[in-house]
C-alpha cells in the first residue's frame, strides 16, 4: 500500500474517531445531571451552570457534524473518480484550514473545562469557593467521562490536521524534485479527497 493510500486510509479512520469521540463528549456532558436537596431546597446542577461546559458541548457537537460531513466528502470522492482535477489544492487548502480550526477550537474548549472542572473538583480556598463535586458526585463523574471522551477527540482532531498538512503540502512538491504548483495540481496521482 503506498504512501497516499495510507494517508487516505488515516484520514478516513481519523474522521470517524473524531466524530465518534467528539460527539461521546457533547452527550456524556451535555446529558449530564444531578438533583440534590438541601433543606427542602432542591438544586439541580448541569453542564449550564459552568460557561466552559456550554462551549466544551457546542464546540465538540460542531466538530463532530463538521466530522460527519467531511466523511460525507470523502465517501464522493472515492466514488467519483473522474473528471479533471484541477480543484484539488483549494479543496486541500479548505479542508487544511478547516482541520486546523477544528483542532484549535476542540483543544481550547478541552483546556478551559479542564480548568474549570479542576475547580469544581478541588474548590478555591482562597476565595472560599468549596468543592462541588463533594455534593454532586455522579455529575462530576460523568463530566469526567466526557472530559476523557473530549481529550481524546482533541488529540485525534491534531494528528487529522497533520494528515490534512501532508495531503495539502504532498501537492506542491516531493519525489524526486520540485514542480510546479499547477504541474503538482493537474499530475497523475495528486487527487485529494
Amino acid at each position: 500500500m503506498g504512501l497516499e493510500r495510507k494517508a487516505k486510509v488515516a484520514e478516513v479512520a481519523l474522521r470517524c474517531a473524531v466524530c465518534a469521540l467528539a460527539a461521546l463528549a457533547a452527550a456524556l456532558v451535555g446529558t449530564g445531571s444531578q438533583t440534590r436537596t438541601f433543606f427542602s431546597l432542591e438544586k439541580k446542577a448541569r453542564f449550564t451552570d459552568m460557561k466552559a461546559l456550554v462551549l466544551l458541548v457546542a464546540a465538540h457537537g460542531a466538530a463532530a457534524v463538521y466530522s460527519l460531513l467531511q466523511l460525507a466528502r470523502c465517501a464522493a470522492a472515492a466514488a467519483w473518480k473522474g473528471g479533471s482535477n484541477g480543484g484539488a489544492a483549494v479543496v486541500a487548502w479548505s479542508v487544511f484550514s478547516c482541520d486546523q480550526a477544528v483542532a484549535y477550537a476542540l483543544m481550547a474548549a478541552t483546556a478551559a473545562a479542564l480548568q474549570s472542572s479542576v475547580v469544581g473538583k478541588r474548590g478555591q480556598p482562597e476565595l472560599q469557593w468549596m468543592p462541588v463535586c463533594g455534593l454532586y458526585g455522579a455529575f462530576c463523574r460523568r463530566v469526567g467521562e466526557g472530559l476523557a471522551a473530549a481529550v481524546a477527540a482533541g488529540l485525534a482532531a491534531v494528528l487529522l490536521a497533520a494528515v490534512s498538512a501532508f495531503n495539502l503540502f504532498r501537492l506542491y512538491g516531493g519525489g524526486g524534485g520540485r514542480k510546479s504548483s499547477a504541474g503538482a495540481v493537474s499530475g497523475n496521482g495528486a487527487n485529494t479527497w
